[in-house]
């Protein structure tokens, strides 16, 4: 059981001992009543639905009842604003550890070392290749324009200046753009040290922030949680999810700086989001038969 006092937090909402002095506590400070009751509970002589309303009457016109109203909302504010506040730390640190390590240490380095060698410019025969034709384009460019303007045609010697003056703004760019992707490597290293980190000294938020998320998918009615479960997995593992995974998996090479190679991609396509799809299925006829029948009927309906 965590401590129930410590950075100004009632851990104590969160204990799974439903037989503790704290059961007869209303219904939005015991964590208990968001498990679902196993289907081999034995039902007594009258529905548990008539005990606990009977309960919840009994508390409301308890003299404490106002007092432990506020207590218990109090509580659940701090743990929202705990939650919230853990799941923007988890996204911001990482990007602001990844961006100032970039900007100030990384890209430095980078580009000093690769300054002392000047003939490495390009990373892979990809950034070559879209170099010679971003050359050939602005070649073409030249002589379009030369042709649709009836401008003087453009000697040999002009164009062949014009060349070098675009062929060296070609190479600084994509020597900047290789100096970019390599730091990003290093970058994004030490953004991924910085996630684990604030994940490792932060067991008490990732309580509270466990609790909070399930507070919100049980709260979802069987429509909505049906609705999220058909969406997440379109997505991922739908029709249309190949040209996500495309997009993605071609960001991520360029990202990095690594060559993005198409047999590669359809590998990973005719795998992992086959993979994913039985993990979604094993899950829906493992636990969500068990934990909302409801939704699972829902869910069969909407897909149908």
């Amino acid at each position: 059981m965590l401590n129930a006092q410590q950075d100004g937090v009632d851990y104590s909402i969160l204990t799974m001992n439903s037989n503790d002095k704290n059961s007869g506590k209303s219904d939005a400070s015991n964590m208990n009543e968001m498990r679902v009751t196993p289907p081999s509970q034995k039902t007594g002589a009258l529905p548990r639905s008539i005990g606990r309303t009977i309960n919840k009457i009994r508390t409301d016109f308890s003299p404490e009842a106002e007092e432990e109203f506020i207590k218990n909302f109090q509580i659940s504010r701090r743990r929202t604003k705990t939650a919230i506040r853990f799941l923007l730390m988890l996204v911001i640190i990482p990007l602001l550890t990844q961006q100032i390590s970039k900007q100030l240490l990384v890209f430095p380095i980078v580009e000093h070392f690769r300054s002392e060698n000047t003939s490495q410019i390009f990373l892979n025969s990809q950034m070559e290749e879209e170099a010679l034709h971003e050359l050939k384009l602005f070649e073409e460019k030249l002589k379009f324009e030369s042709l649709i303007y009836k401008s003087p045609s453009l000697s040999s010697e002009t164009i062949e200046e014009k060349l070098k003056q675009k062929t060296h703004e070609i190479a600084d760019k994509f020597r900047r753009k290789s100096s970019d992707a390599i730091s990003n490597i290093f970058a994004d290293t030490i953004s991924l040290f910085a996630f684990a980190f604030v994940i490792v000294t932060s067991k008490k938020e990732i309580v509270i922030v466990k609790s909070f998320i399930d507070e919100i998918i049980y709260g979802l009615s069987d429509s909505a949680k049906a609705f999220l479960i058909i969406l997440f997995t379109d997505i991922f593992v739908g029709f249309h999810s190949p040209h996500g995974w495309e997009v993605i998996l071609e960001g991520l090479a360029e990202h990095l700086g690594l060559p993005a190679s198409r047999n590669a991609i359809f590998l990973f396509i005719a795998t992992f989001p086959v993979i994913l799809d039985a993990i979604f299925k094993y899950w829906i006829f493992r636990y969500l038969s068990r934990l909302s029948p409801s939704a699972l009927a829902t869910l069969k309906e909407m897909n149908e």
